[in-house]
């Protein structure tokens, strides 16, 4: 089996839920900075448009997870754990109203999970 490159906390697979009940399919992409730091945003799926510039890293509560892939090449060694704490975060990410706000946590890989890694794949463009 392979290893996971993102995960979520139960709290945050919650909210997740809540969130898919209010506004449908949603997706993720993981900030890089700038003007929302470096939180996982969650959008109505198909609002941020995802392209070659991004892989997609996994699901967490079903939905997609992409990050850019100039930034992965810099996590590509680190494992993604997707939870929620109160306060606010990225102002365009759905949570904000609710009070609440994503954020990563991660791991480094252990040699093995490494090793069992499956490649991510570039969206296409």
């Amino acid at each position: 089996m392979d290893a996971r490159r993102v995960s979520a906390t139960e709290a945050a697979l919650e909210l997740i839920r809540e969130l898919v009940a209010r506004h449908g399919p949603l997706m993720f992409h993981q900030s890089g900075g700038c003007c929302d730091g470096s939180s996982p945003m969650c959008y109505p799926r198909g609002e941020l448009l995802i392209g070659e510039q991004d892989v997609l890293l996994g699901e967490i509560g079903g939905q997609p997870f992409y990050m850019s892939a100039a930034q992965f090449e810099y996590w590509r060694h680190t494992h993604l754990i997707i939870d929620v704490v109160p306060g606010r975060g990225g102002m365009f990410s759905l949570e904000g109203p609710l009070g609440v706000r994503f954020l990563t946590r991660s791991r480094l890989y252990t040699a093995e999970e490494e090793a069992r890694l499956a490649p991510v794949r570039h969206c296409p463009a």
